[in-house]
Order: C-alpha cells, then sequence, then structure tokens
C-alpha cells in the first residue's frame, strides 16, 4: 500500500513551493520504485495564491480522514494575500499537532514552519523560517519556545522546516526520503533529470 502525502493550500501560498511537492511526490508515483499519493485540500472551496493562480482541492477539509496519510506538507505564502487567516485557523492548528502527535511527517517550506511554531508541537525543538522580514519571522518563532538555527533546512524527528523558496525541492525530496527510501529518491531524481546516473 503506497504512503499517502496530505498537502494543505491556503489562500496567499506560493506556487512553486506547492508545486516542489506536487512535482516530487508525482514523478514518485509515475516512476519511483515505491509510488506516494498526493492529495489537496484547504478550508475554501477555492484559493487565490499569491501569484494569483486560482486552485482548487481535490478533498474538501471537513471529508479528511487524517489517518489515512502519512505526511503533512504545507507551502509557505504571504501574510498580504491572506496566507496566515487560514494556517492559523485552529481547525488546520489541531491537524499539526495530530500530525506531530501520530509522529507523521510534517514538511514545511518557508513561511510554514510559523504555523507549526503556532501550534506548540517546536517548543524546545529546533526549527527555521524565511530570515528577511520582521513579519512573523525567526523571532516570532522563538517566541514559541523553537531553538531557531541559521540553516537552510532543519529536521528534528518528524518535522522539517526551511529558509525560503529555494529550499523547497530539497525539503520535497527529503519528505520523500523519509516516506520511501534514499534509493527511490535518486530514481526519482535521474528520471527528473536531477542526476544523470
Amino acid at each position: 500500500m503506497s504512503k499517502k502525502v496530505l498537502l494543505f493550500l491556503s489562500n496567499g501560498f506560493e506556487e512553486y513551493e506547492a508545486g516542489v511537492f506536487t512535482n516530487v511526490i508525482g514523478w514518485s508515483r509515475e516512476l519511483g520504485k515505491e509510488p506516494v499519493d498526493m492529495i489537496s485540500t484547504s478550508l475554501r472551496p477555492e484559493i487565490k495564491c499569491k501569484w494569483n493562480l486560482i486552485v482548487r482541492p481535490e478533498i474538501e477539509f471537513d471529508k479528511i480522514n487524517l489517518d489515512d496519510y502519512d505526511a503533512l506538507a504545507i507551502p509557505g505564502g504571504f501574510k498580504n494575500s491572506g496566507y496566515y487567516d487560514d494556517v492559523f485557523d485552529e481547525r488546520f492548528q489541531n491537524v499539526i499537532r495530530k500530525f506531530d502527535k501520530d509522529k507523521k511527517i510534517i514538511a514545511a517550506v518557508c513561511a510554514a514552519a510559523v504555523p507549526v511554531a503556532k501550534s506548540g508541537v517546536l517548543k524546545g525543538r529546533m526549527g527555521t523560517t524565511y530570515d528577511l522580514t520582521d513579519i512573523y519571522g525567526r523571532d516570532y518563532l522563538a517566541d514559541f519556545g523553537v531553538n531557531v538555527q541559521d540553516k537552510h533546512i532543519v529536521i528534528d524527528e518528524n518535522i522539517i522546516t526551511s529558509t525560503g523558496p529555494a529550499t523547497g525541492l530539497d525539503v520535497a525530496f527529503k519528505l520523500l526520503e523519509m516516506l520511501t527510501s534514499i534509493q527511490n529518491v535518486d530514481d526519482v531524481k535521474k528520471y527528473m533529470r536531477f542526476s544523470h546516473k
């Protein structure tokens, strides 16, 4: 039975940061040795992304059975596009808490580390987030008891956090590795032409 990732899409999310997850997981499903499925959801029936792409999630939030999923993927977004309205919603905060309680992987790119920290699951643990703004930046994480690291990607047990869009692909590949194997990641990278083995 293949592993399943829940991709949470908030209003104002960055298209690229969601795209790294859908592409890497999609290639694994299509050509990897260990297929992985991904299903997108949102608190809204339609989402306006940061750069104005309009997206409809695959499954309604209220119809999700969290026990069906092995990992949670969260792209970051922008405050001025309404990103934090959705990721700070208590319904989604409870999803983060449930995944962490069950020791399932949470992969957060860029500003997505902020709702993870707000949920309380990073208290006393290591993490990082976007570092070139004062809006919900590293000080905000520290206020929630996060041991903030000056690194591009930080992995603390089941939680991956990162500093910006440039880290997105690395986060997606690390998520795939944690769900499957290095060999599967190597195969996917080969088919995506990241490697010429």
